[in-house]
Protein backbone atom coordinates (compact mmCIF):
# COMPACT_ATOMS: atom_id res chain seq x y z
CA UNK A 1 0.00 0.00 0.00
CA UNK A 2 2.99 2.35 0.69
CA UNK A 3 5.52 2.90 -1.86
CA UNK A 4 8.14 4.00 0.80
CA UNK A 5 8.76 4.43 4.33
CA UNK A 6 8.54 8.07 4.63
CA UNK A 7 5.31 8.05 2.91
CA UNK A 8 4.32 5.59 4.84
CA UNK A 9 5.24 7.50 8.18
CA UNK A 10 3.85 10.54 7.12
CA UNK A 11 0.56 9.10 6.77
CA UNK A 12 0.54 7.15 9.77
CA UNK A 13 1.36 10.74 11.39
CA UNK A 14 -1.52 12.54 10.26
CA UNK A 15 -3.95 9.88 11.02
CA UNK A 16 -2.70 9.32 14.62
CA UNK A 17 -4.21 13.41 14.55
CA UNK A 18 -7.66 12.07 14.86
CA UNK A 19 -7.54 11.94 18.57
CA UNK A 20 -9.22 14.49 21.29
CA UNK A 21 -6.50 15.78 22.70
CA UNK A 22 -4.77 17.30 18.94
CA UNK A 23 -8.26 18.00 18.37
CA UNK A 24 -9.27 21.08 21.39
CA UNK A 25 -6.05 22.02 21.09
CA UNK A 26 -6.30 22.60 17.57
CA UNK A 27 -9.60 24.62 18.20
CA UNK A 28 -8.55 26.27 21.17
CA UNK A 29 -5.59 27.66 18.94
CA UNK A 30 -7.63 28.53 15.97
CA UNK A 31 -10.99 30.21 18.21
CA UNK A 32 -8.01 32.44 19.91
CA UNK A 33 -6.22 33.18 16.22
CA UNK A 34 -7.41 36.57 16.02
CA UNK A 35 -6.03 37.48 19.75
CA UNK A 36 -2.80 39.23 19.90
CA UNK A 37 -0.02 37.70 22.03
CA UNK A 38 -0.65 39.38 25.11
CA UNK A 39 -4.32 39.14 25.24
CA UNK A 40 -3.73 35.16 24.20
CA UNK A 41 -1.62 34.70 27.47
CA UNK A 42 -3.61 36.50 29.47
CA UNK A 43 -7.09 34.19 28.43
CA UNK A 44 -4.85 30.76 28.30
CA UNK A 45 -3.57 31.99 32.15
CA UNK A 46 -7.21 32.29 33.36
CA UNK A 47 -8.08 29.16 31.53
CA UNK A 48 -5.64 27.08 32.97
CA UNK A 49 -6.84 28.35 36.54
CA UNK A 50 -9.55 25.06 36.61
CA UNK A 51 -11.72 23.20 35.00
CA UNK A 52 -14.82 25.55 35.44
CA UNK A 53 -12.74 28.46 33.97
CA UNK A 54 -11.47 26.32 31.22
CA UNK A 55 -14.86 25.60 29.89
CA UNK A 56 -16.27 29.25 30.49
CA UNK A 57 -13.31 30.07 28.07
CA UNK A 58 -14.37 27.31 25.66
CA UNK A 59 -17.40 27.24 24.92
CA UNK A 60 -17.02 26.67 21.32
CA UNK A 61 -15.47 23.04 22.13
CA UNK A 62 -19.22 22.69 24.04
CA UNK A 63 -21.02 23.53 20.68
CA UNK A 64 -18.87 21.48 18.58
CA UNK A 65 -19.29 18.41 20.92
CA UNK A 66 -22.63 18.74 21.49
CA UNK A 67 -24.58 20.35 18.69
CA UNK A 68 -25.35 17.64 16.75
CA UNK A 69 -25.57 15.25 19.72
CA UNK A 70 -28.92 13.03 18.90
CA UNK A 71 -30.20 12.46 22.39
CA UNK A 72 -31.58 16.21 22.06
CA UNK A 73 -34.31 14.50 19.84
CA UNK A 74 -35.66 12.48 22.92
CA UNK A 75 -36.56 15.73 24.14
CA UNK A 76 -36.77 18.43 21.76
CA UNK A 77 -35.05 18.57 18.41
CA UNK A 78 -38.82 20.00 17.21
CA UNK A 79 -39.45 23.91 15.89
CA UNK A 80 -41.67 24.34 18.93
CA UNK A 81 -39.04 23.78 21.56
CA UNK A 82 -36.89 26.22 19.45
CA UNK A 83 -36.82 29.60 21.60
CA UNK A 84 -33.85 32.39 22.23
CA UNK A 85 -31.37 30.86 24.25
CA UNK A 86 -28.60 32.58 26.12
CA UNK A 87 -26.18 30.56 24.59
CA UNK A 88 -23.58 30.04 27.02
CA UNK A 89 -25.19 29.31 30.15
CA UNK A 90 -23.53 28.90 33.43
CA UNK A 91 -24.01 29.27 36.72
CA UNK A 92 -21.50 32.68 36.54
CA UNK A 93 -24.06 34.36 33.81
CA UNK A 94 -26.86 34.44 36.08
CA UNK A 95 -26.28 37.18 38.52
CA UNK A 96 -27.80 40.67 40.42
CA UNK A 97 -28.44 44.14 38.51
CA UNK A 98 -30.98 46.66 38.45
CA UNK A 99 -34.36 46.71 35.99
CA UNK A 100 -36.47 49.64 34.79
CA UNK A 101 -37.88 50.71 38.32
CA UNK A 102 -34.90 50.47 40.22
CA UNK A 103 -35.22 46.98 41.94
CA UNK A 104 -32.07 44.35 42.48
CA UNK A 105 -33.36 42.12 40.75
CA UNK A 106 -31.52 38.10 39.71
CA UNK A 107 -31.70 36.46 36.37
CA UNK A 108 -29.37 36.19 33.12
CA UNK A 109 -27.12 39.11 32.43
CA UNK A 110 -24.98 38.04 29.18
CA UNK A 111 -26.55 37.61 26.12
CA UNK A 112 -23.40 37.57 24.21
CA UNK A 113 -23.77 34.16 22.69
CA UNK A 114 -27.66 34.63 22.10
CA UNK A 115 -29.24 32.60 19.33
CA UNK A 116 -32.74 31.15 18.40
CA UNK A 117 -31.99 27.13 18.99
CA UNK A 118 -33.02 24.28 21.22
CA UNK A 119 -33.82 25.05 24.37
CA UNK A 120 -31.30 21.91 25.85
CA UNK A 121 -28.34 23.51 24.72
CA UNK A 122 -28.82 25.79 27.22
CA UNK A 123 -30.06 23.26 29.74
CA UNK A 124 -27.22 20.97 29.28
CA UNK A 125 -24.79 23.61 29.42
CA UNK A 126 -26.00 24.78 32.62
CA UNK A 127 -26.30 21.71 34.06
CA UNK A 128 -22.51 21.09 33.37
CA UNK A 129 -21.33 24.34 35.01
CA UNK A 130 -23.53 23.27 37.74
CA UNK A 131 -21.13 20.14 38.21
CA UNK A 132 -17.63 22.01 37.26
CA UNK A 133 -18.10 24.69 39.67
CA UNK A 134 -19.50 22.54 42.50
CA UNK A 135 -16.66 20.05 42.35
CA UNK A 136 -13.72 23.40 42.05
CA UNK A 137 -16.07 24.51 45.44
CA UNK A 138 -15.26 21.00 47.03
CA UNK A 139 -17.58 21.29 49.53
CA UNK A 140 -20.37 18.39 47.95
CA UNK A 141 -20.51 15.11 47.46
CA UNK A 142 -20.94 13.72 44.40
CA UNK A 143 -24.43 12.89 45.52
CA UNK A 144 -25.26 15.96 46.78
CA UNK A 145 -24.34 17.00 43.19
CA UNK A 146 -27.13 15.07 41.74
CA UNK A 147 -29.52 15.89 43.68
CA UNK A 148 -28.80 19.66 42.95
CA UNK A 149 -28.98 18.92 38.68
CA UNK A 150 -32.30 16.79 39.23
CA UNK A 151 -33.89 20.10 41.75
CA UNK A 152 -32.65 22.02 38.62
CA UNK A 153 -34.13 20.40 35.71
CA UNK A 154 -37.13 19.32 37.48
CA UNK A 155 -37.92 22.98 38.35
CA UNK A 156 -36.86 23.95 34.94
CA UNK A 157 -39.70 21.27 33.30
CA UNK A 158 -42.13 22.56 35.47
CA UNK A 159 -41.92 26.17 35.12
CA UNK A 160 -41.09 25.25 31.38
CA UNK A 161 -44.84 23.81 31.19
CA UNK A 162 -47.03 25.64 33.48
CA UNK A 163 -48.88 28.54 32.48
CA UNK A 164 -51.80 30.76 33.00
CA UNK A 165 -53.81 32.39 29.93
CA UNK A 166 -52.93 35.95 31.34
CA UNK A 167 -48.97 34.78 31.40
CA UNK A 168 -47.77 37.34 28.56
CA UNK A 169 -49.47 40.26 30.33
CA UNK A 170 -47.59 39.45 33.61
CA UNK A 171 -44.21 40.61 34.84
CA UNK A 172 -42.17 37.80 36.95
CA UNK A 173 -39.21 39.40 38.54
CA UNK A 174 -37.16 37.25 40.71
CA UNK A 175 -36.39 40.29 43.71
CA UNK A 176 -35.89 39.90 47.43
CA UNK A 177 -39.62 40.30 47.91
CA UNK A 178 -40.20 37.49 45.47
CA UNK A 179 -37.37 34.83 46.26
CA UNK A 180 -36.19 32.88 49.32
CA UNK A 181 -33.16 31.54 50.65
CA UNK A 182 -30.34 31.58 49.79
CA UNK A 183 -31.11 33.98 47.19
CA UNK A 184 -33.20 36.48 49.32
CA UNK A 185 -30.00 37.48 51.65
CA UNK A 186 -27.75 37.90 48.73
CA UNK A 187 -29.87 40.56 46.94
CA UNK A 188 -30.64 42.29 50.15
CA UNK A 189 -27.02 43.03 50.77
CA UNK A 190 -26.58 44.08 47.40
CA UNK A 191 -29.51 45.98 47.77
CA UNK A 192 -28.20 48.11 50.61
CA UNK A 193 -24.43 47.48 49.89
CA UNK A 194 -23.84 48.10 46.00
CA UNK A 195 -25.28 52.11 44.57
CA UNK A 196 -23.97 54.29 41.66
CA UNK A 197 -21.91 56.51 43.61
CA UNK A 198 -20.29 53.26 44.65
CA UNK A 199 -19.71 52.17 41.15
CA UNK A 200 -18.45 55.36 39.71
CA UNK A 201 -16.13 55.54 42.72
CA UNK A 202 -14.32 52.60 41.60
CA UNK A 203 -13.98 53.82 38.05
CA UNK A 204 -13.98 57.34 37.48
CA UNK A 205 -12.78 60.64 39.36
CA UNK A 206 -13.45 64.39 39.29
CA UNK A 207 -11.10 66.60 38.60
CA UNK A 208 -10.14 70.17 40.11
CA UNK A 209 -12.63 71.63 37.74
CA UNK A 210 -15.44 69.49 39.40
CA UNK A 211 -15.75 67.60 36.05
CA UNK A 212 -16.10 63.59 36.58
CA UNK A 213 -14.28 61.79 34.18
CA UNK A 214 -12.69 57.83 34.22
CA UNK A 215 -9.89 57.10 36.10
CA UNK A 216 -7.23 55.66 34.26
CA UNK A 217 -4.70 54.24 37.29
CA UNK A 218 -6.81 51.85 37.26
CA UNK A 219 -5.42 48.94 36.01
CA UNK A 220 -8.34 47.85 33.78
CA UNK A 221 -9.17 51.22 31.95
CA UNK A 222 -6.63 52.19 29.64
CA UNK A 223 -7.07 56.00 27.50
CA UNK A 224 -7.60 56.30 24.26
CA UNK A 225 -5.41 58.29 21.27
CA UNK A 226 -7.39 61.26 19.60
CA UNK A 227 -7.35 59.55 16.82
CA UNK A 228 -9.05 56.51 18.29
CA UNK A 229 -11.77 58.94 20.79
CA UNK A 230 -12.55 60.91 16.99
CA UNK A 231 -13.93 57.50 15.63
CA UNK A 232 -15.72 56.57 18.62
CA UNK A 233 -17.41 59.29 18.60
CA UNK A 234 -18.80 59.47 14.98
CA UNK A 235 -20.19 56.21 15.60
CA UNK A 236 -21.31 56.73 19.09
CA UNK A 237 -23.59 60.05 17.85
CA UNK A 238 -25.45 57.82 15.39
CA UNK A 239 -25.85 55.12 18.08
CA UNK A 240 -27.67 58.39 19.96
CA UNK A 241 -29.56 59.46 17.26
CA UNK A 242 -31.11 55.67 16.86
CA UNK A 243 -31.81 56.01 20.29
CA UNK A 244 -33.64 59.70 20.33
CA UNK A 245 -35.62 58.07 17.36
CA UNK A 246 -36.51 54.76 18.89
CA UNK A 247 -37.48 56.81 22.31
CA UNK A 248 -38.86 59.79 20.66
CA UNK A 249 -36.70 61.76 22.93
CA UNK A 250 -35.71 65.30 22.23
CA UNK A 251 -32.49 65.61 20.07
CA UNK A 252 -30.66 67.76 22.26
CA UNK A 253 -26.98 67.86 23.63
CA UNK A 254 -27.61 67.06 27.21
CA UNK A 255 -29.56 63.93 26.42
CA UNK A 256 -26.38 61.01 26.53
CA UNK A 257 -23.68 63.83 26.82
CA UNK A 258 -20.23 62.19 26.68
CA UNK A 259 -18.29 62.94 29.52
CA UNK A 260 -15.07 60.36 28.96
CA UNK A 261 -14.73 57.16 27.03
CA UNK A 262 -11.83 54.69 27.64
CA UNK A 263 -10.97 51.21 26.94
CA UNK A 264 -12.21 48.59 29.05
CA UNK A 265 -9.33 45.93 29.20
CA UNK A 266 -8.99 42.51 30.91
CA UNK A 267 -13.12 41.71 31.55
CA UNK A 268 -14.45 38.30 31.77
CA UNK A 269 -13.11 34.42 30.70
CA UNK A 270 -14.43 33.75 27.16
CA UNK A 271 -14.25 37.24 26.37
CA UNK A 272 -10.86 38.47 27.58
CA UNK A 273 -9.27 40.16 24.78
CA UNK A 274 -12.03 41.40 23.19
CA UNK A 275 -12.51 44.95 21.83
CA UNK A 276 -14.48 46.94 24.55
CA UNK A 277 -15.08 50.61 26.24
CA UNK A 278 -16.52 52.23 28.80
CA UNK A 279 -18.37 55.60 28.20
CA UNK A 280 -19.50 57.86 31.07
CA UNK A 281 -22.38 59.88 30.40
CA UNK A 282 -24.28 62.66 31.17
CA UNK A 283 -27.44 61.41 34.05
CA UNK A 284 -30.53 62.69 34.43
CA UNK A 285 -29.90 65.64 35.82
CA UNK A 286 -27.00 67.92 35.73
CA UNK A 287 -25.24 66.44 39.28
CA UNK A 288 -21.60 64.02 39.26
CA UNK A 289 -23.20 61.81 41.05
CA UNK A 290 -25.93 60.15 39.22
CA UNK A 291 -23.78 59.85 35.82
CA UNK A 292 -24.24 56.46 33.39
CA UNK A 293 -21.82 54.39 32.42
CA UNK A 294 -22.51 52.21 29.12
CA UNK A 295 -20.71 49.21 28.49
CA UNK A 296 -19.92 48.95 24.62
CA UNK A 297 -18.21 45.57 23.77
CA UNK A 298 -17.82 43.93 19.90
CA UNK A 299 -19.94 40.97 19.02
CA UNK A 300 -17.90 38.78 16.98
CA UNK A 301 -21.17 36.48 17.31
CA UNK A 302 -22.45 33.19 19.29
CA UNK A 303 -19.96 30.38 19.40
CA UNK A 304 -22.78 28.14 18.14
CA UNK A 305 -22.04 29.26 14.58
CA UNK A 306 -18.75 27.37 14.30
CA UNK A 307 -20.29 24.43 14.81
CA UNK A 308 -23.11 25.14 11.45
CA UNK A 309 -23.22 24.21 8.46
CA UNK A 310 -23.00 26.14 5.70
CA UNK A 311 -26.80 26.65 5.40
CA UNK A 312 -28.05 26.97 8.65
CA UNK A 313 -24.85 29.74 8.90
CA UNK A 314 -26.50 31.30 5.39
CA UNK A 315 -30.03 31.16 7.02
CA UNK A 316 -28.46 32.73 10.31
CA UNK A 317 -26.77 35.38 8.04
CA UNK A 318 -29.83 36.46 6.11
CA UNK A 319 -31.62 37.32 9.40
CA UNK A 320 -28.91 39.73 11.65
CA UNK A 321 -27.53 43.13 9.54
CA UNK A 322 -24.86 42.38 12.22
CA UNK A 323 -24.07 40.91 15.26
CA UNK A 324 -24.95 44.13 17.30
CA UNK A 325 -28.52 43.50 16.14
CA UNK A 326 -28.19 40.10 16.82
CA UNK A 327 -26.94 41.05 20.49
CA UNK A 328 -30.42 43.58 21.14
CA UNK A 329 -32.87 41.43 19.58
CA UNK A 330 -31.55 38.44 22.05
CA UNK A 331 -31.29 40.81 25.25
CA UNK A 332 -35.02 42.32 24.23
CA UNK A 333 -36.29 39.27 23.93
CA UNK A 334 -34.62 37.17 26.96
CA UNK A 335 -34.65 39.99 29.57
CA UNK A 336 -38.14 41.54 30.96
CA UNK A 337 -36.97 45.02 30.69
CA UNK A 338 -34.04 45.86 28.58
CA UNK A 339 -32.11 49.30 30.22
CA UNK A 340 -32.85 52.21 27.80
CA UNK A 341 -29.86 52.65 26.37
CA UNK A 342 -29.38 49.09 24.93
CA UNK A 343 -27.84 49.40 21.44
CA UNK A 344 -25.17 49.20 19.00
CA UNK A 345 -22.72 51.27 17.53
CA UNK A 346 -20.66 50.55 14.26
CA UNK A 347 -16.88 50.66 14.49
CA UNK A 348 -14.15 49.70 11.93
CA UNK A 349 -13.41 46.45 13.18
CA UNK A 350 -17.03 45.10 13.79
CA UNK A 351 -20.24 45.98 15.47
CA UNK A 352 -20.51 46.42 19.54
CA UNK A 353 -23.21 46.10 21.43
CA UNK A 354 -24.23 49.23 23.81
CA UNK A 355 -26.09 48.60 27.25
CA UNK A 356 -25.56 50.20 31.08
CA UNK A 357 -23.47 48.75 33.68
CA UNK A 358 -25.68 48.05 36.01
CA UNK A 359 -24.69 50.24 39.79
CA UNK A 360 -25.91 46.52 41.53
CA UNK A 361 -23.89 43.92 39.32
CA UNK A 362 -22.92 41.31 41.41
CA UNK A 363 -22.45 37.09 41.46
CA UNK A 364 -23.87 35.20 43.60
CA UNK A 365 -20.88 33.24 45.52
CA UNK A 366 -21.09 29.78 44.96
CA UNK A 367 -18.75 28.56 47.09
CA UNK A 368 -21.66 29.99 49.39
CA UNK A 369 -23.70 27.05 48.65
CA UNK A 370 -22.24 24.64 51.07
CA UNK A 371 -24.56 22.50 52.44
CA UNK A 372 -27.46 20.02 50.18
CA UNK A 373 -30.59 21.47 51.22
CA UNK A 374 -29.08 25.46 49.98
CA UNK A 375 -27.48 24.00 46.93
CA UNK A 376 -30.65 22.56 45.87
CA UNK A 377 -32.70 25.50 46.49
CA UNK A 378 -30.11 27.56 44.70
CA UNK A 379 -30.26 24.73 41.46
CA UNK A 380 -34.05 24.75 41.70
CA UNK A 381 -34.05 29.04 41.10
CA UNK A 382 -31.17 28.61 38.14
CA UNK A 383 -34.18 26.50 36.56
CA UNK A 384 -37.37 28.72 37.46
CA UNK A 385 -35.45 31.50 36.14
CA UNK A 386 -33.57 29.60 32.70
CA UNK A 387 -37.08 28.29 32.16
CA UNK A 388 -38.97 31.50 32.64
CA UNK A 389 -36.58 33.52 30.06
CA UNK A 390 -36.95 30.90 27.37
CA UNK A 391 -41.19 31.31 28.08
CA UNK A 392 -40.59 34.66 27.40
CA UNK A 393 -38.08 34.46 24.70
CA UNK A 394 -40.43 32.43 22.75
CA UNK A 395 -43.43 34.68 23.05
CA UNK A 396 -41.58 37.25 21.23
CA UNK A 397 -40.67 34.66 18.38
CA UNK A 398 -44.26 33.77 18.45
CA UNK A 399 -46.90 36.47 19.32
CA UNK A 400 -49.44 34.93 17.32
CA UNK A 401 -48.70 31.30 19.35
CA UNK A 402 -47.87 32.69 22.93
CA UNK A 403 -47.55 29.01 24.48
CA UNK A 404 -46.08 27.24 21.87
CA UNK A 405 -43.15 26.62 23.53
CA UNK A 406 -45.07 25.70 26.85
CA UNK A 407 -47.22 23.31 24.86
CA UNK A 408 -44.18 21.33 22.46
CA UNK A 409 -42.34 20.98 25.85
CA UNK A 410 -44.93 19.47 27.63
CA UNK A 411 -45.80 17.31 24.58
CA UNK A 412 -42.31 15.82 24.47
CA UNK A 413 -41.53 15.11 27.68
CA UNK A 414 -45.08 13.74 28.33
CA UNK A 415 -45.34 11.31 31.29
CA UNK A 416 -41.44 10.55 31.10
CA UNK A 417 -40.47 13.18 33.91
CA UNK A 418 -37.88 10.78 35.76
CA UNK A 419 -36.30 10.18 31.66
CA UNK A 420 -35.86 14.07 31.15
CA UNK A 421 -34.17 14.58 34.46
CA UNK A 422 -31.74 11.42 33.75
CA UNK A 423 -30.67 12.51 30.65
CA UNK A 424 -29.84 15.89 31.34
CA UNK A 425 -27.77 15.02 34.67
CA UNK A 426 -26.34 11.99 32.62
CA UNK A 427 -24.83 14.46 30.13
CA UNK A 428 -23.90 16.97 32.80
CA UNK A 429 -21.94 14.58 35.19
CA UNK A 430 -20.00 12.59 31.84
CA UNK A 431 -19.54 16.24 29.60
CA UNK A 432 -18.20 17.58 33.20
CA UNK A 433 -15.56 14.87 33.13
CA UNK A 434 -14.82 15.19 29.50
CA UNK A 435 -13.72 18.91 30.51
CA UNK A 436 -11.60 18.07 33.29
CA UNK A 437 -10.12 15.87 31.07
CA UNK A 438 -9.72 18.51 28.31
CA UNK A 439 -8.41 21.30 30.70
CA UNK A 440 -5.56 18.51 31.93
CA UNK A 441 -4.11 18.47 28.16
CA UNK A 442 -4.45 21.85 27.87
CA UNK A 443 -2.46 22.52 31.01
CA UNK A 444 -0.16 20.02 29.89
CA UNK A 445 0.59 21.39 26.86
CA UNK A 446 1.20 24.59 27.95
CA UNK A 447 -0.39 26.76 25.60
Amino acid sequence: MFTHTATKEGVLKDLTLHNRRHQLLAQIREANADLDDVARARKYAAMAESPYRFFRGTSHLFWADLYRDWRFAFYGGVPGTQTWIQGDAHVYNFGAFANHEGEVIFGLDDFDDGIVSDYQYDLWRLAVSMVLDARENDQLDADAIDEGLAEMVSAYRKTATHYQPDDPDREVHFTAGTTGKPLRPFLEKVGSKKTRSKMLGKWTRLQKNGRRVFDTEHHKLKRLSPQQRKAFMTAFEAYRQRIVDAEAAPDDTSFFKVKDVVRRIKAGTGSLGTPRYYVLIEGDHEGQNDDVILDVKRQDGPAALAAMTAEERAAYDSVFEHEGQRHAEAFHAMAEHPDRYLGWLLLDDGAYSVRERSPFKKDFPTDSLDKPKRYRKMAATWGHILATEHKRASRALNPDVPFRFEDTLAEVIGSDKKGFVRLTTTIARQYADCVTQDYQWFCDAGE
